[in-house]
């Protein structure tokens, strides 16, 4: 073996039930007086609660996805006013994409509470979008110094959403088996994750309420973000991004649908992926396996019920040739990358 494996300094609460317990916990541990709390107002009541129990100074909630740069330019703006010491973000991965954009300019401290299932909080990347063109990096800075994971603040998460953002998760795993900086280490925590997230997700179709289920989805969700951020991004977040930023697609959604289409591109190209997916899944092969589950959570199907049209791909194909990586599996060119656009634009079946 001959490899390099860095592994994120981040501290991990899991505590479900007690996620205002951990908030304070956490926030005591970094010294903080001043707290800027940022939530959707879709979430305010559950912010409100989880940091009851600290001094908040601002609580800011223009949330808005794929994070435009003017947002982030008044999320900054708003934070130097109040003089905050640290960030706490409750949401999803546009209310950590946020938290992470004033971070990386501040170097605010962040403790994340998520409430789906994005992996962002586990991460040090960050992404921004200005003329519709999305940008993203990495940076010490915005990885969050805690996170605070409570899977019983994924009850009110809609199942269809909880499917979506799963299947996001899910993602991370796939294309960390793959990615420019994949090894043996991000590939194993990929692989318990994929099994984790395929345990979970039916459970919560069946029950949205089974605390199992959700506390196995999030278990998962954490190691596939791990991995990602250890692996870097493949060729399905680069696709993913681009139409995010680009058509203005809805994020979770978006990598749901497209999933299936670059595993079915890498599988022949990629055996260890598909070995250790087979395995995770409990299935003949890994896209057997994804099949099987995708069927089961009645998952996003096809690209063009979110916006995205025949018309776009030529486009599309054009920007994402100039992002592909090019230690991808399957070598990309415009023909075979065009080809899987339009399959996951009508949402056609896989052979």
């Amino acid at each position: 073996m001959k490899f390099v494996h860095e592994t994120s300094p981040q501290r991990i609460r899991f505590a479900t039930g007690d996620a205002a317990g951990g908030v304070a916990a956490e926030i005591g541990l970094l010294g903080a007086q001043k707290v800027m709390v940022i939530a959707a107002a879709a979430e305010r009541d559950i912010a409100e609660s989880v940091t009851a129990g600290i001094a908040v100074v601002l609580r800011h909630d223009e949330v808005v996805m794929h994070v435009p740069v003017d947002v982030a330019v008044r999320a900054r703006a708003a934070a130097s006013r109040a003089d905050a010491d640290a960030i706490v973000c409750v949401g999803g991965g546009s209310t950590t994409g946020l938290a992470k954009a004033v971070a990386l300019t501040t170097g605010l401290p962040i403790v994340a509470v998520p409430t789906t299932y994005a992996g962002s909080e586990a991460t040090n990347v960050w992404g921004m979008t200005e003329g519709a063109k999305k940008t993203t990096g990495t940076d010490p800075k915005v990885l969050p110094a805690a996170v605070v994971y409570d899977a019983s603040l994924m009850f009110s998460l809609p199942v269809d959403l909880s499917v979506a953002s799963g299947l996001n998760a899910l993602a991370h795993c796939v294309d960390s088996l793959w990615a420019p900086r994949a090894n043996p280490i991000n590939a194993a925590l990929a692989a318990e994750g994929a099994r984790a997230l395929a345990a979970g997700l039916p459970q919560i179709v069946q029950d949205p309420r089974d605390v199992e289920g959700r506390e196995q989805a999030l278990y998962g969700a954490y190691l596939a973000a791990v991995a990602f951020a250890s692996a870097g991004s493949g060729l399905h977040h680069k696709i993913c991004h681009v139409l995010g930023g680009k058509y203005d697609l809805p994020h979770a959604q978006t990598h749901a649908t497209v999933l299936p289409y670059v595993l079915a591109f890498n599988a022949p190209n990629a055996h260890g992926a598909e070995e250790r997916l087979r395995t995770a899944f409990g299935s003949s092969t890994g896209q057997a396996g994804l099949q099987a589950l995708r069927q089961a959570l009645d998952a996003p199907r096809a690209l063009r019920d979110y916006g995205f049209k025949e018309g776009d791909i030529p486009a599309a194909v054009d920007d994402i040739l100039h992002v592909a990586p090019a230690t991808n599996p399957t070598p990309v060119n415009a023909d075979n990358l065009a080809r899987l656009l339009k399959s996951a634009c009508e949402g056609s079946e896989i052979e």
